[in-house]
C-alpha cells in the first residue's frame, strides 16, 4: 500500500470511515485508499487475528483501529460505532462492503434459510448500519454512505440469482436512503463484476481467461479498482452524487450479461 498520507489527493483529511468486511479483499482495498487519502477507518470483519494484520498493514492505531464480529449483530454494529467516536472523535462515512453468498444454484432450488441468511447479510444488516451511523453522527454531521453491490443485482445471474437478488435489493435501499437522507447526507453504490479475491474465486479459478473474455477490458477487476472508486464516492469530489450506482465492471455490461 501506499504510505499513509502520501497519496496524489488528500481528499479525505479529517474524515473517519466505517468500514465492514475490510480485513482482505475489496474492503481491505477500500480502507487502504481512504487511509492514503488522509483518512481514518475502524474495520470490520469476523477474524481478529485478520484484522489485526489488516489494521498494522494500513499504519496502525493512528490511522487503522479494528473491531471483530458479525456484521448483522447490533451489539457488534453499536461496539464498532462507539469505537470510531472514541478512537478519532466523529464520524463520517460507513461502507457497507460485507456480502455473503453461502449457495450456488437455481434460485427455484435454493435453501430457504439459505436465501434468508443472504438477504440478513446483504440487505437488512446493511440498513441496520446506516441507521447506527446516522443516528450517531451522520444526522448532525452530514457525510456519506457507499454500499457494495453487484452486476447481479443489475441483470440475471444464473448461479447466483438469490445473491444478486440481495444486491437488487441493496441498489433499491442506496437510493431509498439517498432520498430520504440528502441534502446532508450523500449514498451511492458500486456495482462490480468479477473481481479477483478470496470470496469470487469460485467463479473464476482454473478458467480465468475463460471468465475474462467478454470483458472488453480483458481482464478481470482488482480490489483496488473499486477501492478508487468509493473513495471518490464518499469524497467529496462526488459532492453532487447520490442515489447512484456505478458499475465497475471492465464494461461486461455493454455485453449484456452478467
Amino acid at each position: 500500500m501506499s504510505e499513509p498520507g502520501t497519496a496524489g489527493t488528500q481528499r479525505h483529511v479529517g474524515r473517519v470511515a466505517i468500514v465492514t468486511g475490510a480485513s482482505r479483499g475489496i474492503g481491505f482495498a477500500i480502507a487502504e485508499r481512504i487511509v492514503a487519502e488522509g483518512g481514518r477507518v475502524v474495520i470490520t470483519a469476523r477474524k481478529p487475528d485478520a484484522l489485526a494484520e489488516a489494521a498494522e498493514r494500513l499504519g496502525g492505531p493512528e490511522h487503522a483501529v479494528w473491531v471483530a464480529g458479525n456484521a448483522g449483530d447490533l451489539d457488534h454494529q453499536d461496539e464498532v460505532v462507539a469505537t470510531a467516536l472514541d478512537a478519532f472523535g466523529g464520524l463520517s462515512y460507513l461502507v457497507n462492503n460485507t456480502g455473503i453468498n453461502p449457495a450456488y444454484g437455481r434460485m427455484i432450488d435454493i435453501d430457504l434459510a439459505a436465501a434468508s441468511k443472504i438477504f440478513e447479510t446483504n440487505v437488512v444488516a446493511a440498513i441496520s448500519w446506516a441507521q447506527k451511523v446516522y443516528r450517531a453522527s451522520l444526522e448532525a454531521n452530514g457525510g456519506a454512505i457507499v454500499n457494495v453491490a453487484s452486476v447481479a443485482g443489475l441483470r440475471p445471474a444464473p448461479g447466483i440469482g438469490t445473491y444478486g437478488a440481495s444486491k437488487a435489493a441493496l441498489i433499491h435501499v442506496t437510493e431509498e436512503l439517498a432520498v430520504e437522507l440528502g441534502p446532508t447526507i450523500r449514498v451511492n453504490a458500486v456495482a462490480p463484476a468479477v473481481v479477483k479475491t478470496k470470496f469470487a474465486e469460485a467463479l473464476y479459478e482454473g478458467r480465468e481467461d475463460e471468465v475474462s473474455a467478454p470483458y472488453p477490458l480483458k481482464r478481470l477487476g482488482l480490489p483496488d479498482d473499486i477501492g478508487s472508486v468509493v473513495s471518490f464516492l464518499l469524497s467529496d469530489d462526488a459532492a453532487w452524487m447520490t442515489g447512484q450506482t456505478l458499475p465497475v465492471d471492465g464494461g461486461l455490461l455493454l455485453q449484456g450479461g452478467v
